[in-house]
């Protein structure tokens, strides 16, 4: 039977914080830092390595963080999740995104519906859609292909799909499977929506709107936004639409688009990249099988997670390794850190992935916590970072433990040698540079010039980043933050900290308002 715990009622927790501390700059020097980076190694789905060598634990850590999962219960809490039971407690909802890319467990029928093949009606809808539109057979008005497909969204229904696209553009032109160009229409700024539409050809742009419940403020502005220009331009909107909603909000049926493809509240937005909210518009951009692929290899990450000895289970390692740093050692943030520039949103989308989820002071009841719960995560692509950041990274009087990412082969196929190494040769040796220079350190008589070391971080490596190589990507940080959820006794799949700003901006938008609030207002000329 599961238990639900608050993580400092838990007597493995108590033999974590007792656990004898790791002297990083030691354990990563010499041959003792290569056997770590040998041992300290997890595979992955996708052919992707988890290596956390150079993460502050050894075997005494890692024995208490697996007491740890068994008595918190993380595996069993993961198949309730999959088997439909309501983990989303706020809401009083079950958690299926994980259902859009494979059956995990035992069926899950809500409604008299089995959600599986739900999920699966909604993707082949949207493939064969995708299909129509790439052979001509839906055009617009002239009989011209569409050669853009533009979304139209905010928070999950943005960064997750927007992160996606980057991702893996540069790799479908080398593999030519590019069908259109994609871009994203989000902040209700409306210098954001006329950037995108003065830099496409609107006669040839399918636009993609997609709200769940068909009423998000941002998003029904930035289409009326991008309908006006299309009835600016002499178009009739309905025929350069579609939408990505609910069964039952208003657009639903509406005339207003050419087709409706649809989610559920199951699956909370900043989980919806596997979802038809990713499904649309990367199918329309790279091609049904494309995405296909980019499931599979999510799906694969999800069944890995199911393991509950942690040295077969990344996820769940990276989650308690974060867990310890956080509330053991008292790191505040994380800082993700891809070398790759088709990850350059990726950071983004991890954001409000990891805070929004986990930035909880209340437990899965309501009760407030004697204990810190989710970090702040940022972060950049390297080599950019380096020149940015790092300098805080490195000698501030924060420790800010690190996620790295890299790939040994760029996804171009584009490459020149100067002074005897590649650019992408270039990319890793950064990489591996930095993970050492954070350990270890560097002694020093002139105290500015001295580094400290003892800065933990994790790397998670593969070949190249493929649409596998990407979907178990984004597999293993949504179950990562969904075990740190499950240690900490928190709701991990509700936002109500987003809620209270939307009120109060109606209100201001209303006129109805006083004190401070019509102040600010006024300041703003509102």
């Amino acid at each position: 039977m599961i238990s639900w715990k608050n993580l400092d009622t838990l007597a493995a927790c108590g033999k974590l914080a007792n656990v004898k501390k790791v002297n990083l700059a030691e354990a990563m020097t010499g041959e003792n830092g290569a056997k770590r980076v040998e041992e300290y190694c997890v595979p992955m789905a996708a052919n992707l390595k988890y290596n956390f060598a150079a993460k502050a634990v050894d075997g005494g850590t890692l024995e208490a963080l697996q007491a740890l999962a068994d008595e918190a219960q993380l595996t069993e809490k993961y198949a309730a999740l999959y088997n439909g039971e309501v983990i989303n407690t706020g809401e009083k909802r079950r958690v299926l995104h994980q259902l859009t890319r494979g059956q995990l467990g035992e069926a899950v029928v809500a409604d008299g519906v089995d959600k599986r093949a739900f999920y699966v009606g909604e993707q082949q809808k949207a493939a064969a859609f995708a299909k129509k539109v790439h052979s001509g057979e839906v055009t617009n008005a002239k009989g011209e292909k569409f050669t853009t497909v533009v979304q139209i969204g905010i928070g999950g229904s943005d960064l997750g799909p927007r992160a996606m696209y980057l991702a893996l553009e540069q790799w479908a032109k080398q593999n030519d499977t590019l069908k259109m160009e994609a871009r994203f229409i989000s902040n209700v700024d409306p210098d954001d929506a006329a950037a995108v539409l003065k830099s496409i050809d609107v006669s040839r742009s399918l636009f993609v709107l997609v709200s769940k419940s068909g009423t998000t403020l941002e998003t029904l502005t930035n289409e009326a936004f991008v309908k006006d220009a299309l009835k600016n331009a002499g178009l009739d909107a309905s025929r350069h639409m579609v939408a990505v909603t609910s069964e039952t909000s208003p657009l639903a049926k509406s005339s207003d688009y050419l087709a409706a493809f649809f989610m559920d509240d199951f699956i909370g937005g900043r989980y919806s990249s596997t979802s038809c909210v990713g499904g649309v518009v990367l199918s329309l951009a790279f091609g049904p099988e494309v995405f296909e692929r980019f499931l599979s290899g999510a799906h694969a990450a999800d069944e890995t997670a199911k393991n509950p000895d942690i040295m077969k289970n990344p996820a769940m390692l990276d989650a308690l390794i974060g867990v310890y740093e956080r509330n053991v050692l008292g790191y505040p943030a994380t800082a993700v850190l891809p070398y790759s520039q088709a990850l350059s949103r990726f950071p983004a989308h991890l954001q409000q992935l990891d805070m929004e989820s986990n930035g909880k002071s209340v437990n899965r009841f309501g009760e407030p916590v004697s204990y810190v719960t989710g970090p702040v995560i940022f972060g950049e692509p390297g080599t950019n970072g380096q020149h940015s950041f790092y300098q805080l990274l490195h000698q501030g009087t924060d420790i800010v433990p690190l996620q790295f990412v890299g790939f040994k082969k760029n996804q171009a196929g584009m490459d020149v040698d100067i002074q005897g190494s590649t650019s992408q040769q270039k990319l890793c040796a950064n990489v591996a540079a930095q993970i050492m220079a954070f350990a270890c350190g560097k002694k020093d008589d002139n105290p500015n010039k001295a580094f400290a070391g003892g800065r933990p971080s994790s790397i998670i490596v593969g070949d190249q980043l493929t649409p596998e190589a990407l979907g178990a990507l984004l597999a293993h940080f949504e179950n990562k933050v969904m075990f740190q959820g499950f240690c900490w006794n928190v709701n991990s799949f509700d936002q109500e900290g987003v809620q209270l700003g939307k009120v109060l901006a109606k209100r201001v938008l209303a006129h109805d308002t006083d004190g401070a609030l019509k102040a600010y207002s006024d300041m703003l000329d509102i």
